[in-house]
């Protein structure tokens, strides 16, 4: 696993000195899902790549420096742990609405001596109330359908700010369903980006949108509402 983190971030141009402590986090979530359900990658080689070096190819479609970040549905820790562990120049919030996770993600930053690190249990939706428009930079990876991620990320993101959309690069339809989505809670589509994960034959895609006007009032509504009736 440590000369494909290595060569991946090379790769990538970030820091390859960083891949022990990447590794020693695929220890902890791979060690973790023993006894609970956090990945369905389990071979050392393709965590790497499918977990470690997708997440960290986030770094180079935005600038974090300085900013807030909140990875919506964090789940296992990804894309925000790895992109804290190779970046320590911004302020991370871990979102998730499953306790056992948060408390999984609460003990492995401390082991990896993580800091500028909020993990947070609480739904999306439920944690716009407290935090609306409060972030310069949200984050998700193959959370939900982005008509439906719009609704739960954009609420969270102040006008100028960004939302990082990571999806299949077979997304096009995705996308397209999601325009009025988008249009409504405040954002603009500015950039979409495939991307190969070093040392695969896998592309991904990020989509980004800019944060444009304020996000209505009444948004994001209940899950109930958002999962039955996308915008």
């Amino acid at each position: 696993m440590l000369d494909i983190l290595r060569a991946g971030l090379a790769a990538l141009g970030l820091d390859p000195t960083k891949a022990e402590s990447l590794a020693a986090f695929a220890d902890d979530v791979l060690e973790r899902n023993r006894v609970m359900n956090l990945t369905a990658i389990t071979e050392p080689a393709d965590f790497a790549r499918l977990h470690l070096l997708d997440s960290a190819a986030l770094l180079n479609m935005a600038d974090f420096s300085g900013k807030r970040v909140v990875d919506v549905g964090t789940g296992a820790g990804f894309p925000g742990v790895p992109l804290r562990i190779l970046r320590d120049d911004f302020d991370l919030t871990l979102l998730d609405s499953t306790g056992k996770r948060i408390d999984f993600l609460r003990e492995a930053c401390a082991s990896l001596s993580l800091t500028r690190v909020d993990c947070v249990h609480a739904r999306a939706e439920e944690f716009a109330a407290a935090q609306r428009e409060h972030f310069d930079i949200a984050v998700s990876r193959a959370v939900a359908a982005l008509p439906v991620l719009c609704e739960l990320c954009l609420p969270l993101v102040r006008v100028g700010g960004q939302f990082l959309a990571m999806k299949s690069a077979r997304s096009d339809e995705e996308l397209d369903a999601a325009r009025h989505a988008i249009g409504t809670l405040g954002g603009r589509v500015v950039r979409v980006t495939d991307y190969e994960i070093p040392d695969s034959d896998v592309t991904h895609r990020v989509i980004v949108i800019d944060k444009v006007s304020p996000t209505p009032a009444k948004y994001p509504r209940a899950f109930g509402q958002i999962k039955k009736k996308p915008l």
